[in-house]
């Protein structure tokens, strides 16, 4: 586009349609709603409590005659009712729903049981410092799906599309593939697309977690979600919107919430069975000691049933537990980790085998030219039938030997291409057959290739033309940054590691060697893939992750108990199939999210323990008339409080 057209874009006045302006308005009004409803319930718990201790005053200080008989019992109620009535009215709609034992309903029948038997104060703390506990967990939450939000909230609502000789602000969604959108300094990248500025910063924060800007130059892709930093730029749009990187991100982490870990199913499922016994053994301590205890008094036996009741209420164990694994999700969020689910988080701690791809996860997969050796034909007569056949092909080394023909092929033709699968590719190249690929598929087509050029161990594209060796060149891929740090970190963690690679085994070899990797296999298919993973999985109790990039990498990632996909160049089939994506490209964020994982398992762990522990002793307790109300309260609301901070621990630490 030309620079002149920058200057005929709308005014912000009307950068938004009718509808989009009903959208963001909604949008607004939605979130004004959310926080009138938190401020209303802080506000009834306050009032609540101001009640409540002004009673207690009046109770146990002042004792003024008046504050007696029913008065009190009015003043008591009226404390009650903000914090109370929306409980009771949750209990009484769940019951309609057929769910009878919640924690509403164990609340409301703890409550209800103190005023029967005059114990206005305790009735009224119970609701109060719960209501106060639920409030406290809202926030904890929020707090751990905080990440998992602001990564919601970089979808673009505009997008600035070039029609007609001027700039339309039109909704992403409504952008065609081939039209060019204008990306102002500062403003958000709605659509992926190919650069056809000179040049710029782009933040890619929402896409992997980095801070660190990265710089793009003319015909490099720009994806959805980065944040243009230097200088207005006109991108190609190369995808739809619901196809481009961000919204597969945001389709993914809105999912991952949906996949939940074992121990949280259990707890879920626990709760439903447990409640059921909770409330039947409250009614046997008030009711059974009537056959066993010479002097029986009800209301006694009832007060210490509703103790039970209160200290029993799960609400801690099925807060504290889920909010636990929203942490680790937000955490892996933070640092360019995407969790398909929770279950994933679990499946983390128990990897002890790491199998890696080589070319784009431990390698950059930028394939160069190294050397060219000539056979039965001279260097200029070769590369430009080999250059013209590779450029039909997508593979990294294909353009590695395409750019460096540099050009010499642009008027060659191709008839008859065939790619043979984990060979090369076949075809008519100026009347003349052409091979290039490994040197197994030029013994299949029958030419004889010398020993010197099979020990090469650099990775080779060997050409024949007419069944005549016509030489081959040498390609070498570079290992990346953090590559052998990452192998160091697992083998520090006990994890075995293994390498399977395409390329042959001598290539192999000197890459593990170079990068200290337990065992390497080269020489493989995709099926022969499938086959290691599970020849490595059989008979194993612990879990074994496969990390890949590739659209070959699919089945492996499919078959192995963790599949992690390298997100930032990884293709869409990888990144489907898998259940964990590093957006970052680093191999060393595979040992990331396993210290994610284990520090999520073992403060679920924590949490579990803590509300079990605390609730046998004090139910014991009150069953036993040692405990009050208050100390069950107090019990109650602590332990969840306490659960709730060791749940967002997670959020805090680094890894």
């Amino acid at each position: 586009m030309a620079e002149h057209q920058h200057t005929n874009i709308q005014s912000d006045d009307a950068c938004c349609t009718p509808e989009q302006k009903t959208v963001l308005q909604n949008k607004q009004s939605n979130q004004t709603e959310n926080d009138k409803g938190i401020n209303k319930e802080w506000l009834s718990a306050i009032a609540s409590f101001i009640l409540l201790a002004t009673g207690l005053l009046l109770d146990n200080w002042i004792q003024p005659s008046w504050f007696e008989s029913m008065f009190r019992f009015a003043w008591y109620a009226v404390a009650y009712l903000p914090v109370g009535l929306p409980v009771l009215i949750k209990g009484i709609k769940y019951a309609f729903r057929g769910e009878v034992f919640t924690e509403f309903i164990l609340m409301s029948i703890a409550t209800i049981g103190a005023f029967y038997i005059g114990e206005y104060p305790e009735g009224v703390a119970v609701m109060v410092f719960y209501a106060i506990g639920e409030l406290f967990q809202s926030a904890a939450v929020n707090r751990a799906k905080r990440s998992i939000k602001a990564l919601m909230d970089v979808r673009p609502d505009i997008a600035s599309v070039y029609r007609n000789g001027n700039v339309v602000n039109v909704d992403p969604t409504e952008v065609k593939v081939g039209e060019t959108i204008f990306i102002k300094v500062g403003e958000r990248v709605p659509l992926d697309g190919e650069m056809l500025s000179e040049g710029s910063s782009f933040n890619t924060a929402a896409l992997t977690g980095e801070s660190k800007p990265t710089t793009l130059e003319k015909g490099e892709t720009v994806l959805a979600g980065m944040i243009n930093e230097s200088k207005v730029v006109d991108l190609k749009v190369t995808k739809l919107f619901n196809e481009s990187s961000l919204a597969r991100i945001l389709e993914l982490v809105q999912n991952a919430t949906g996949r939940k870990a074992k121990t949280e199913l259990f707890i879920r499922r626990f709760a439903n069975v447990y409640t059921p016994i909770v409330v039947f053994l409250a009614v046997s301590l008030t009711l059974l000691p009537y056959f066993f205890v010479q002097e029986y008094v009800f209301d006694q036996w009832l007060y210490r049933a509703l103790i039970f009741l209160v200290i029993s209420c799960p609400c801690a164990l099925v807060v504290a537990i889920p909010l636990g694994y929203f942490g680790g999700i937000g955490a892996g969020s933070r640092n360019g980790i995407l969790f398909k689910g929770s279950n994933y988080l679990d499946l983390m701690t128990r990897v002890d085998t790491v199998v890696m791809d080589k070319t784009g996860t431990l390698t950059k997969g930028v394939f160069k030219v190294q050397q060219v050796v000539s056979k039965d034909m001279s260097e200029n007569e070769w590369i430009p039938l080999v250059a013209a056949l590779e450029s039909n092909s997508n593979h990294p080394i294909a353009k590695a030997v395409v750019e460096y023909a540099n050009g010499k092929f642009d008027k060659v033709g191709v008839d008859s291409l065939e790619e043979i699968k984990g060979h090369g590719l076949k075809g008519i190249v100026q009347g003349k057959e052409v091979l290039a690929g490994n040197v197994k598929l030029l013994t299949m087509f029958g030419v004889p290739v010398d020993q010197d050029t099979i020990s090469v161990t650099d990775t080779i594209v060997a050409v024949a033309v007419d069944k005549s060796f016509a030489g081959y060149l040498t390609i070498a891929d570079e290992v990346k940054e953090d590559s052998p740090g990452a192998i160091k970190l697992m083998h520090s963690l006990g994890i075995k590691t293994i390498m399977l690679s395409g390329d042959k085994q001598a290539v192999a070899d000197k890459v593990a060697k170079s990068l200290g990797i337990d065992q390497a296999y080269g020489d493989l298919l995709p099926e022969h893939k499938v086959e290691k993973v599970e020849a490595i999985k059989k008979g194993k109790k612990e879990a074994v992750a496969f990390v890949g990039d590739g659209i070959n990498d699919a089945p492996v990632l499919a078959l192995s108990d963790v599949g992690i996909a390298m997100g930032g160049l990884g293709s869409d089939a990888a990144i489907e199939t898998a259940d964990v994506v590093i957006q970052t490209d680093q191999p060393s964020k595979i040992v990331t999210a396993i210290k994610i994982g284990k520090a999520t398992n073992k403060i679920v762990w924590q949490n579990i323990a803590l509300a079990f522990g605390v609730k046998v002793i004090v139910m014991a307790l009150g069953a036993g008339g040692l405990a009050s109300m208050w100390e069950a309260v107090f019990a109650d609301v602590g332990v969840a409080l306490l659960a709730i901070l060791n749940a967002v621990r997670i959020q805090r630490m680094t890894f």
